[in-house]
């Protein structure tokens, strides 16, 4: 099983990353290895995270106010957003396709 991200999931990632490097020179390294680290842990152990619904999970990242949305399908682990924990919660949701 592989992670796979939703396209405006890897624009959110990359947005961040770009914004934390601004803020400090190498921040935004930090953040992606933190992103990594995380995403590697999702498809190691997919059940780690808790269930905000029947078929979403919510992982926080450490030392950066973020988290993984992610659905756990037969063939990936597919993440809908990296989302700031403390903005427009559930913006995310317009992205499923149901």
């Amino acid at each position: 099983m592989n992670a796979e991200f939703h396209p405006e999931a890897e624009e959110e990632f990359i947005e961040a990353s770009l914004f934390y490097d601004l803020q400090l020179l190498g921040l935004g390294e930090g953040f992606i290895s933190e992103l990594e680290r995380v995403t590697k842990l999702l498809v190691e152990k997919p059940m780690i995270a808790a269930q905000i619904d029947e078929t979403f999970r919510r992982l926080p990242l450490n030392r950066f106010p973020y988290s993984l949305i992610y659905s756990i399908e037969p063939e990936r682990i597919w993440i809908v957003a990296v989302a700031h924990q403390r903005r427009r919660p559930g913006y995310w949701r317009s992205r499923i396709e149901r």
